[in-house]
């Protein structure tokens, strides 16, 4: 039987299995995360057609804090390479959890509406999303789970995360 990393594994995974990943995932290190790119893989097939299924997520200190941001890929597949990811936007900070926030305590919080790189008519605004590290054993590939600002923090999807390589980008 063919070994294959939890990344590519996690990739065929369904809902109810990724959610486990998720419960028992642990929030990573912020240090970590900075200075660092991420290859991300929205899970649901459906957000192809959006044009959305590929990005990268990076990480970066700004002040005191941690902060972050998405770069769109070309939108080639799976197994291509995350290559001609344009400028960033949807910045987000960092952060533990908090009211109203803390559907999966857990893990850290991408909090997109707290940022204020962000103008405020982005829709990006209204995400908050989870991240875990499903498995110690594999620290370079985390686990996230979008959901909208809204009562109950109702999830989107899923994305997947693999380290890609240093962040070059500064504010």
């Amino acid at each position: 039987m063919e070994h294959k990393p939890l990344y590519r594994r996690m990739k065929e995974m369904n809902g109810a299995e990724l959610g486990a990943l998720m419960e028992r995932g642990k929030a990573p290190a912020e240090e970590s995360l900075a200075g660092w790119e991420f290859r991300g893989w929205n899970h649901p097939p459906v957000l192809a057609l959006l044009g959305i299924r590929k990005f990268v997520k990076g990480f970066f200190r700004a002040g005191a804090g941690l902060e972050g941001y998405n770069r769109p890929p070309r939108q080639d597949g799976f197994e291509n390479e995350w290559t001609g990811a344009g400028r960033p936007f949807g910045f987000y900070d960092v952060v533990a959890p908090r009211a109203p926030d803390l559907r999966l305590p857990g893990a850290l919080l991408l909090d997109y509406g707290a940022n204020g790189r962000n103008p405020a008519w982005k829709p990006e605004r209204f995400l908050r999303d989870y991240l875990v590290q499903p498995d110690p054993a594999e620290p370079d590939v985390l686990l996230g789970l979008a959901t909208l600002a809204l009562p109950g923090r109702p999830a989107t999807n899923y994305f997947l995360l693999e380290r890609l390589g240093r962040s070059e980008w500064r504010p």
